[in-house]
């Protein structure tokens, strides 16, 4: 295949028009995407399972008939988390290994309808927290690609598939993104259906999408959506009004990465962007341990049948975290939740004028080694706070891994996220 065809991989949106035409088979775009799995996922390890057979009898479906939808013949990976009825789904953990379900998750289903292909699973932490997986970071195998979405985000980062089902219970979009250098759109919680999709904690479960670009994403994210507006928000950068906030967790932010991001948000302004400072109220400053506190408790809730079961098959990091999460009081529960609902309801007054917040994605580069997915400290607050949230690559730190600019946004203002981080894209 030519090396025309392998980069249109990394493009979602210059592939889905290329397909939609026809000038390209969705058979071809399949065959490019197994070659490099072949080629590179011996050394990456982004994959559990990927089943050529099935991804070649969908191709050849749609080469034959009419173009299905937005998505017609675009390849996707799917995080192990989310139910396929086609393939196994074990959730990271030996305990369901070779399990089938007996029905596609709500969001595969509706990628499908929308003309996708299922290429595989990729790997994901054990049951989405913080246990590694051995799949490594493409930009420099010595280093982690980050967690718990580690397989998709590698996978995008490497060229292996131009689409990729994520989930987020606290950075697992955002900082997996920044890591590999990537896009990583995490929308308004709810916004995706989580139907068949393996909750650890319900009220901060979010699944969201992995992309080469912004506008990849919005286009995955708007096809199983069927929000239209996410494609069509406005890209006028003079009129941006951005805010930059340190949160009151900057200080674990290393100096070298603050000082690139503060670079980049520069740019925006000489870009035109009209950008000032936000700080947080200093009640935000406990939703640290609030996220902790409801993850905690309706994990060990969520996850109790294999606590109890099970446990020998846990990992001992997961198993420690399960039996706090079950000595958390129902108390402390219901006052964290009305911490987290007290200063939802105060962003209107915080955002003011500004359309966004922008803010680190991660503490810095992806950490040495595989033995920590990374501090998700930069994204415990958002995600708790339901609002959506898109990494868009923003440099390199001094070890020559990429750093990601994180833009927030009110929850269901999306569509206006998603035209600032293309915005932003574009500046940087």
């Amino acid at each position: 295949m030519s090396s025309g065809m392998t980069e249109a991989i990394r493009s979602a949106t210059e592939l889905a028009a290329r397909l939609r035409s026809r000038e390209i088979s969705a058979l071809e775009v399949v065959d490019t995407c197994l070659r490099r799995i072949v080629e590179r996922d011996s050394d990456i390890h982004a994959w559990t399972v990927v089943d050529s057979e099935y991804a070649r009898a969908q191709a050849r479906a749609l080469d034959a008939g009419p173009v299905r939808g937005p998505l017609h013949g675009i390849p996707i990976a799917v995080k192990d988390i989310i139910a396929t009825a086609a393939l196994p789904t074990a959730y990271g953990s030996p305990i369901y290994a070779g399990h089938m379900p007996d029905s596609d998750a709500a969001c595969v289903s509706a990628a499908i309808a929308a003309g996708a292909i299922v290429l595989g699973k990729t790997a994901t932490t054990e049951f989405a927290f913080l246990s590694p997986t051995t799949t490594v970071n493409p930009v420099n195998p010595g280093h982690t690609p980050g967690g718990s979405s580690s397989g998709s985000a590698a996978a995008i980062a490497d060229g292996m598939v131009p689409l990729a089902f994520g989930t987020q219970t606290a950075g697992s979009i955002i900082r997996p993104a920044s890591y590999c250098g990537i896009v990583g759109y995490k929308p308004t919680y709810g916004w995706i259906d989580r139907a068949g999709v393996r909750l650890i904690a319900e009220s901060l479960d979010t699944v969201g999408v992995f992309a080469r670009s912004v506008a990849g994403a919005a286009l995955f994210a708007s096809a199983i959506t069927g929000k239209d507006e996410l494609m069509q928000a406005r890209f006028a950068g003079d009129e941006w009004r951005i805010g930059f906030c340190r949160t009151h967790d900057w200080a674990e932010v290393d100096s070298a990465t603050a000082a690139s991001l503060e670079s980049a948000v520069e740019r925006l302004a000489a870009g035109g962007a009209r950008v000032s400072s936000i700080e947080l109220p200093v009640e935000f400053a406990g939703l640290q341990q609030a996220h902790a506190v409801i993850q905690g408790f309706e994990a060990a809730r969520n996850l109790k049948f294999e606590r109890e079961q099970f446990r020998s098959r846990l990992s001992p990091m997961l198993a420690a975290m399960l039996d706090e999460g079950a000595a958390v009081s129902a108390a402390q529960y219901e006052d964290s939740k009305r911490l987290v609902g007290a200063c939802r309801s105060s962003l209107a007054e915080i955002f003011g004028p500004c359309h966004v917040l922008v803010t680190a994605s991660a503490t810095g580069e992806a950490p040495k080694g595989l033995g920590s997915t990374g501090n998700p400290v930069m994204n415990r607050i958002w995600t708790a706070l339901h609002m959506p949230c898109i990494s868009v690559p923003a440099g390199h730190g001094p070890h020559g891994l990429p750093v990601g600019l994180q833009i927030v946004s009110r929850p269901g203002d999306d569509a206006n996220a998603l035209a600032v981080a293309n915005w932003v894209e574009q500046q940087l």
